[in-house]
């Protein structure tokens, strides 16, 4: 057989076409990401966190407070792929393939490529890898909130495909790629200590670190603020948890990534007060007998007897007064 008994041209067979490619990459995607990446944890040394700890940054975070992070960001993606293949409404399908498309397939072999170059210590080749990625994510995900936003009548959409997509995206945003910027940029120190000493820090270029750890944090504090996003509030909350729970840590890092765990969900907690008890008041209609709807009746009915009142009172044809008769 020559040629298919379809035309491939068709918008509707594309689509299926597109579908079909993603009902097989995406999971096989995510199962090379999870297997690279528990090899290079468990099996290589040094392991991923081996290799973090042993080049120390002001943000260097916690690995089981992260690695509990990639590894929620896993379940998530394992239902992304079940809507995948359980997906029926078009409305789904088209953020699927619009929206998303193979940017999540790339990203997951960039970060499974990322995990062999970070244990090689290829710093330089890791922290292209996180940028290329991070544009992947980002693209993505102004793609779902312009052309596919959330819609409250299909909430699997918004748990399955927006939050896994800004939960991975904001991954490399607040962490891994200012990590892999910083170690290849040499902001890297073991603190001397000494007994009854402070650790010595002046290594560790604080002040540009803290410039990008406050940046980061204040764009996720006006996301919060702005879209009452619960998933960039759990996620950059959890990432400055993982940064200050390991220490030593310079002071003015370990201050902002403190302050900024309180604030954003106080922030996410203010933006839905906001909301609900300010921009939800209820309307107060102005009290007019005029103004069309369910009172109009009754102010209709009460004009009509004021005028009645004030009118003067017409004799029936033919009535004569007793006036009348003797004028």
């Amino acid at each position: 057989m020559d040629t298919l008994p379809l035309d491939v041209n068709h918008p509707a067979v594309r689509d299926f076409l597109a579908l079909t490619r993603l009902q097989v990459l995406t999971p096989l995607s995510l199962v090379i990401n999870l297997a690279t990446v528990l090899v290079c944890s468990i099996v290589v040394k040094p392991s991923l966190g081996g290799v973090s700890g042993h080049r120390p940054t002001a943000i260097s975070p916690s690995t089981p407070v992260i690695g509990i992070y990639i590894l929620a960001l896993y379940v998530m993606q394992v239902g992304y792929c079940v809507l995948l293949v359980l997906a029926t409404k078009p409305e789904t399908k088209k953020t699927l393939i619009k929206g998303v498309g193979l940017s999540l397939v790339f990203s997951n072999f960039l970060m499974a490529i990322w995990a062999i170059t970070w244990v090689m210590e290829w710093f330089l080749v890791a922290t292209i890898l996180q940028g290329v990625m991070l544009i992947l994510l980002l693209y993505s995900n102004i793609a779902l909130l312009v052309y596919h936003p959330p819609d409250p009548s299909r909430p699997f959409d918004t748990a399955l495909i927006h939050a896994p997509l800004r939960f991975f995206f904001i991954l490399p945003f607040s962490l891994l790629f200012p990590l892999c910027l910083f170690i290849t940029l040499g902001f890297v120190h073991n603190p001397a200590v000494s007994p009854g000493s402070d650790p010595d820090f002046s290594g560790w270029h604080v002040w540009p670190t803290f410039g990008v750890v406050l940046g980061t944090n204040i764009v996720g504090l006006i996301v919060v603020l702005l879209r009452r996003d619960i998933v960039w509030t759990v996620a950059a909350t959890w990432i400055c948890i993982s940064i200050w729970s390991l220490r030593p840590k310079p002071v003015p890092i370990y201050a902002t990534v403190i302050i900024f765990t309180a604030l954003h969900p106080l922030a996410l907690i203010a933006a839905e007060l906001y909301h609900r008890f300010h921009k939800r008041q209820p309307i107060a209609l102005p009290d007019d007998e005029e103004h069309p709807g369910l009172y109009r009746h009754q102010g209709e009915q009460e004009r009509t007897r004021r005028e009645s009142e004030r009118a003067p009172r017409e004799r029936a044809p033919g009535e004569v007064s007793s006036g009348d008769i003797w004028s």
